[in-house]
């Protein structure tokens, strides 16, 4: 049975007969029984294992079981604990199944209803696990591909084929637009973790007050206004792939704690004096130069060169134009699936692959979506094409002036501002420049 499946079974009681029973008679194959005779050592075990099921006495020499309890839902909420307490102690049980416990058993218990209790709670701890996984991915995804017939792209897939079945981390790096998150999304689908939850953080939105509490989660009362506590993307991605976009825009001082968890698999919750072990694998995407960055002192060397193991390089759309039919066909195909097939004239096909596309792929489904809302009898036309894609191939033909590269810029901002639906965060994003640069830039079309 593969670790995934195994269940892992914590029994904690003072009586040496009753560690001894569930050893030797609840360690069937495919479960790993582990016993403590104190709260002690039962919490001493669960900082540094990871157990599924929690068989836990009411009474214990060093503590309450009702106490160990809450600190387990507290700091390991997937765990499913079943009480075991003496007849005199079932109002202690019932208070405890109040509070998280999944049921209860009274001694001396029977062994075939101690086995099938852990069954059906960890069957519980699954279910758990999986609608986490669902809230983390809510409304579904379509499976994704590399697509494209150009050499790099070609060298991409091999590139994936090869690390996507480790536990490598990947840094991809490419201009804004040119498909980092299909990446992505491939290498976490044929990883052994495909089945487990893909965090993605854009790290240009942290809430940077509340910053380690998103990444590392916190506990109660740990700052003004925690009233319960939380957990992070790190406890979020557990199991399964974290994926950290825009690296670069991490703040210095969270990359050193960042380095140490990459490093360690281990963690400390904002509040918590103990550590937490975890088990994600890391990927990022960056589109700046971390090189330079790191010269600059705006990234942590170390941190670099851990991340950059496996790097992946995504060559922008202008030099792969030959990646242009596929792609037009798969979003001519896939943008609005519930539709029937749209086509595309010859002049606009030709448009599309003599324009340049400073916006990349993101920019070539734009388009094409907006050449399916305007379409007429299922046929996208040049009239369909925004004017400077359109004018593309008499750009290209007739003895105009070149723009200007002033020009240039104004043209691309301007568009990039109607795609966007005029929402200046998300321009600002897809331009890679901050959002007072785009506002100055805006008030100096509007002068000139």
């Amino acid at each position: 049975m593969s670790k995934a499946t195994l269940i892992r079974v914590l029994v904690v009681d003072d009586e040496p007969f009753i560690r001894k029973l569930a050893e030797r008679e609840l360690a069937l194959p495919g479960r790993q029984v582990t016993t403590a005779a104190t709260a002690a050592q039962a919490m001493k075990l669960a900082r540094s294992h990871e157990y599924d099921v929690v068989m836990l006495d009411v009474r214990l020499p060093d503590g309450n079981g009702i106490r160990l309890l809450e600190h387990f839902r507290e700091n390991l909420p997937d765990v499913e604990v079943i009480m075991i307490t003496g007849y005199s102690e079932v109002d202690n049980a019932v208070e405890a199944m109040k509070m998280g416990a999944y049921d209860y058993v009274t001694k001396p218990f029977s062994l075939d209803r101690m086995n099938l209790l852990i069954d059906r709670a960890f069957q519980r701890r699954l279910m758990q696990r999986e609608l986490r996984r669902l809230r983390c991915n809510k409304g579904g995804k379509i499976r994704q591909r590399i697509i494209g017939s150009s050499a790099a792209m070609h060298q991409i897939g091999f590139l994936v084929d090869k690390v996507a079945p480790t536990d490598a981390p990947v840094l991809i790096t490419g201009e804004s637009g040119v498909g980092k998150n299909v990446v992505v999304n491939v290498l976490h689908d044929r990883s052994h973790r495909a089945d487990m939850p893909l965090i993605v953080k854009n790290c240009g939105a942290f809430n940077k007050e509340l910053l380690r509490s998103e990444l590392f989660g916190h506990c109660k009362g740990a700052f003004t206004g925690a009233e319960q506590s939380q957990e992070g993307v790190l406890a979020q991605a557990d199991k399964g792939t974290l994926f950290f976009d825009e690296v670069g825009e991490l703040p210095v001082e969270v990359q050193a704690m960042l380095l140490r968890v990459f490093e360690s698999q281990k963690y400390r919750r904002v509040g918590d004096r103990e550590e937490r072990s975890v088990d994600v694998r890391f990927l990022f995407a960056t589109n700046r130069d971390l090189t330079r960055e790191v010269e600059e002192g705006r990234f942590h060397e170390a941190l670099y060169h851990r991340l950059n193991v496996f790097r992946i390089d995504i060559p922008p759309l202008r030099d792969r134009k030959e990646d242009l039919p596929m792609l037009m066909e798969h979003f001519l195909e896939n943008v609005y699936p519930d539709r029937p097939p749209y086509r595309m004239s010859k002049r606009a096909r030709k448009s599309m692959i003599a324009y340049h596309w400073p916006g990349n792929v993101r920019e070539l489904r734009n388009v094409i979506e907006r050449g399916i809302i305007l379409a007429e009898n299922d046929l996208i036309t040049t009239k369909c094409l925004p004017s400077d894609i359109a004018n593309s191939l008499e750009c290209g033909q007739d003895s105009t002036p070149l723009p200007s590269l002033e020009q240039q810029e104004k043209r691309y901002i301007l568009r990039v501002m109607e795609h966007m639906g005029q929402n200046r965060t998300q321009a600002a994003r897809v331009l890679g420049i901050g959002r007072k640069t785009l506002y100055r830039k805006l008030r100096s079309f509007e002068d000139s």
